[in-house]
């Protein structure tokens, strides 16, 4: 079914006409990156849904509207990227192209829930194609780079769909989707494929799909989620899903993608923004979120809480037995 006439189905289960909603929100204080490594998964609440609205000044949508017009400039692409009446093409199946595109109007909304429909696909064979799509909600924009095809040491939350592992030695599957929080002083490490500063992630076989593929994003009150469609079902699967993380307004939201020795294709064919109508305390209303350095508390999950402390007491017992 076409990705225009679907949004988010109540809970967690079928995408269906005239319903965005993923999960309900959580808290989220704020504190330093210092330990933005360490945070885990959490459990989820429900929210129906009901107030949820598609901003079309955030959205990308066919037939896309204010592309890199200036009477409309709504989003602008640079590098590899083209426009069709089908899809937005990040990079075709060629070496060394990076591309990308990005709204033109910074977001001010709190709490908000992004769609994306997209496609990876191309001729090489497993393990000979790359590298993959990042979605972005950045202080900067258009600022090509060595992280699929944007900024390394990028302000805000990025949300990789790696396609090739660079570090065979990690236990994980490919293609992989993960998170990361920055405020500046993080740098993504390709070699690693990221290991260091993801937040969470999980494996996800979009690649070659010969159905639509889809992936929602919500964040509202310091709770990040992450979701997929993949299998041609019209039902959310549960990919990510974190609390304790701190987003300012104002920044932007663009995706990008690139090639290196590997290629793929990588189509954004649309990108769909709704504003979640959450109530904030007066206190928090009063807060001037334009202001809010990105930042993770990892004291808002238990489970990272835990994991911390067996990383600290792992680490004390390795410095006894070098001393």
């Amino acid at each position: 079914m076409a990705a225009e006439s679907w949004i988010r189905c109540w809970g967690w289960g079928r995408r269906c006409p005239a319903r965005p909603g993923l999960p309900g929100p959580g808290p989220g204080p704020t504190t330093p990156l210092l330990i933005l490594l360490l945070l885990g998964p959490v459990a989820a609440d429900i929210t129906d849904g009901n107030s949820e609205h598609l901003k079309r000044e955030h959205s990308l949508i066919k037939p896309y509207q204010g592309v890199g017009s200036s009477s409309m400039p709504l989003w602008d692409f640079q590098g590899s990227t083209i426009l069709t009446s089908q899809y937005v093409r990040l990079t075709p199946d060629e070496r060394s192209k990076e591309g990308s595109i990005w709204n033109h109007q910074p977001c001010f909304l709190k709490d908000w829930e992004m769609h994306v429909h997209f496609k990876v696909h191309g001729a090489g064979k497993k393990n000979l194609h790359g590298d993959g799509i990042a979605l972005w909600y950045t202080r900067d924009r258009l600022m090509p780079g060595p992280v699929f095809g944007s900024k390394d040491n990028f302000h805000g939350l990025a949300i990789f769909l790696d396609t090739y592992p660079n570090d065979e030695t990690m236990e994980r599957v490919f293609p992989y989707i993960s998170v990361m929080v920055n405020n500046g002083s993080l740098s993504y490490d390709h070699s690693k494929d990221g290991r260091w500063t993801e937040l969470a992630g999980c494996t996800a076989d979009f690649r070659n799909r010969d159905h639509d593929t889809f992936l929602a994003v919500r964040y509202s009150r310091g709770r990040l989620t992450v979701m997929t469609d993949l299998e041609d079902k019209n039902e959310w699967k549960n990919c990510i899903d974190i609390t304790g993380v701190r987003l300012p307004t104002g920044y932007y939201f663009g995706a990008s993608a690139g090639t290196g020795d590997l290629s793929d294709n990588h189509d954004i064919i649309s990108m769909k923004l709704f504003q979640l109508m959450v109530e904030h305390t007066p206190d928090e209303e009063n807060i001037d979120w334009t202001k809010i350095e990105p930042s993770v508390n990892f004291l808002k999950s238990p489970k990272a809480q835990d994991q911390f402390l067996k990383i600290e007491s792992t680490s004390r017992l390795l410095v006894k037995m070098a001393a």
